[in-house]
């Protein structure tokens, strides 16, 4: 559904595009119970998953998240995947907790990690430390917080200011910035699945 709705987005024209979860909730990510049972519906899971990072990692327009509550595993990629991160304080967590729960970082999460959250909290990021928002700034997961009540509107406002970049100037900076981590995924996405193959 969110695939579709970018496309949507790129095929109307807009300027910019907030994506937005529910007060408390931004995305706990993928289905636990899929990714824990293994073999072919965890790599399906998983491979539309890439789709959809990098579609928003690529978004010809700018792409901004209201981080509205916890970001977790897949909900934190979102937020790695995207331009610009508002999120909502209060006593949330956001991170990338997988090795705590005795499962791999793709090798796709890795990458938008070392991409966008800061080399100080690399190492700590990806032994599962998580943290709430104002944390999350330093880490490199967001990039703002403000009162949740005014997160959504404050996403918009970003959106409505990003939204004047140029559209030829935007695309080609995004392949310059981000088309050989994209091209590296999209290359190693086979292999980087197939860990996932043995059921658990």
């Amino acid at each position: 559904a969110l695939l579709a709705a970018l496309d949507e987005a790129d095929a109307s024209g807009a300027d910019a595009v907030v994506i937005a979860g529910r007060p408390g909730r931004f995305s706990a990510g993928f289905d636990l119970s899929v990714m824990q049972a293994g073999g072919d519906g965890t790599r399906e899971m998983l491979a539309a998953g890439v789709d959809l990072f990098l579609r928003i990692y690529q978004f010809p327009r700018p792409v901004v998240v209201a981080c509205t509550g916890h970001a977790i595993a897949a909900g934190a990629i979102i937020l790695m995947s995207s331009d610009l991160r508002v999120g909502a304080a209060g006593d949330f967590k956001i991170g990338m907790p997988e090795l705590t729960i005795g499962m791999p970082l793709p090798f796709f999460a890795t990458e938008l990690m070392r991409d966008r959250l800061s080399k100080r909290h690399l190492a700590r990021a990806t032994l599962g430390r998580m943290y709430d928002p104002e944390q999350a700034v330093d880490v490199g997961f967001l990039d703002e917080v403000v009162e949740a009540d005014d997160v959504v509107e404050t996403a918009i406002a970003h959106a409505r200011t990003v939204g004047g970049v140029g559209r030829g100037a935007l695309q080609r900076t995004r392949i310059t910035t981000r088309g050989a981590m994209a091209d590296s995924i999209r290359t190693g996405l086979v292999e980087d699945l197939s860990h996932f193959d043995v059921e658990n």
